[in-house]
């Protein structure tokens, strides 16, 4: 069922439980959240990704961080369900932000027999790249909380979140990282040869 939701577009994507932080500096987004903070603490994060508004995610304020002199804020917000966008106006009557009814998106969490695939090969993807963060996860971890992690660009992102079933968000991820490791590995390969040339080396003679 479709229900009102004041849209803040953004040239990202935004995920379930992810904390997003964001500086509120524009008249529209301060009547926005002001609004927000009047009523439920909610607004839609559509991301405008391929030059078009459909798909977003629903966020919740749960702190204003700070307030300057000047009205602007600093916000801290944490995301919720997924939605298409099915009514969308810029601005919407009597306000200066967009708004539109949006419908959300189901989240089928079935059977992920790929998980411990993916989580081996993002495991493999930071030992390659030498990153040092500590990724905790088990096997309840959902998809969306790796989706920033694996060098998605930011279309995948948004092909990702729509994707209803765990299950296929696991194989999403699993065919981006089967792509993505050889191509680090040939990068590699290639930075080794620039480096080395002019340098001396010991090679093995070829036997005729």
């Amino acid at each position: 069922m479709s229900y009102f939701l004041p849209l803040f577009p953004l040239n990202l994507v935004a995920f379930p439980e992810e904390k997003l932080n964001l500086h509120i500096f524009e008249p529209r987004y301060k009547q926005l959240i002001r609004d927000c903070m009047d009523g439920d603490n909610r607004f839609g994060v559509p991301a405008y990704v391929k030059a078009r508004i459909e798909y977003g995610t629903e966020v919740e304020i749960v702190e204003i961080f700070k307030t300057y002199d000047d009205g602007r804020m600093d916000i801290k917000t944490i995301g919720h369900k997924i939605f298409k966008v099915e009514d969308f106006s810029n601005p919407w009557p009597k306000k200066e932000y967009a708004g539109g009814y949006v419908e959300p998106l189901d989240n089928i969490w079935d059977i992920v027999p790929a998980k411990y695939e993916m989580v081996k090969l993002i495991d493999k993807l930071y030992q390659q790249l030498q990153l040092e963060e500590d990724l905790t996860y088990d096997e309840d971890t959902p998809v969306f909380d790796f989706a920033h992690k694996v060098g998605l660009n930011l279309e995948q992102e948004y092909d990702l979140i729509q994707i209803p079933k765990e299950s296929e968000r696991v194989d999403f991820l699993v065919a981006h990282l089967k792509q993505l490791l050889p191509r680090l590995t040939e990068a590699e390969e290639i930075k080794h040869r620039i480096n080395m040339n002019g340098h001396f080396r010991h090679l093995d003679t070829l036997d005729f």
